[in-house]
């Protein structure tokens, strides 16, 4: 029996994925109540977005903060007068101190548009292009002190084409990751989330050794 779980999304930019999220709890397909809409930008479309659904907001600038570490241990006092358990991270542009990943550990969800560990970092749609890989994808990991290195969640697999441009594949990506989303918050809400090491195993799992992807197709 899945649970309401409380969480805290942080955004820095125009919110797809919260609205994803945000879509898929008034669906009632996701057990999960967000608690605060948090931004280090005043501008960030993810807060408009949030005060249409009458979700509480706030607004924390980076820059008057003296160092990461303030600012972080801020967030996460926030974070706790609001109740909040699952830190969801929806386009959050800044790397987290061991101070927020202590507070939080096992409990910080990123969403990365490509294939981890491959393409960390940013500008990874043209890194995928560049490299002519024939799939690319996004990941749901939890957040641990290094950039895009946590334990995998969920993955989709988007196949990249010959007259691929760094926007259509994010595109296709993007469409994939408002679906995975939602799905790993799911998977938490119900308890089927453990994490052992570097692994995410996940109870009740369905295995069908037969799916396999390719491309090209094979004729």
């Amino acid at each position: 029996m899945a649970r309401q779980v409380p969480i805290g999304v942080l955004v820095s930019g125009s919110g797809t994925n919260l609205q994803a999220i945000i879509d898929e709890i008034e669906a009632k397909r996701l057990d999960a109540k967000i608690e605060v809409v948090l931004s280090n930008k005043a501008d960030a479309y993810g807060l408009v977005r949030a005060k249409n659904h009458r979700i509480a907001t706030e607004v924390l600038d980076h820059k008057q903060f003296s160092s990461r570490e303030a600012y972080d241990q801020a967030v996460v006092d926030i974070l706790h007068a609001r109740g909040v358990e699952l830190v969801v991270l929806a386009g959050f542009m800044r790397l987290l101190s061991p101070v927020f990943v202590k507070a939080y550990s096992n409990r910080i969800m990123n969403i990365h548009p490509a294939l981890l560990p491959s393409f960390p970092g940013l500008h990874v749609q043209k890194k995928a292009v560049d490299h002519g890989v024939r799939f690319s994808g996004c990941t749901v990991h939890f957040v641990n002190e290094e950039c895009d290195e946590g334990p995998i969640i969920i993955q989709a697999v988007v196949p990249v084409f010959p007259d691929d441009s760094e926007e259509s594949l994010a595109a296709r990506i993007l469409k994939q990751e408002h679906r995975i989303y939602p799905r790993a918050i799911q998977l938490y809400a119900e308890g089927r989330l453990h994490v052992e090491g570097r692994r995410v195993l996940v109870d009740g799992l369905a295995k069908d050794g037969n799916e396999v992807l390719f491309q090209p197709p094979l004729e």
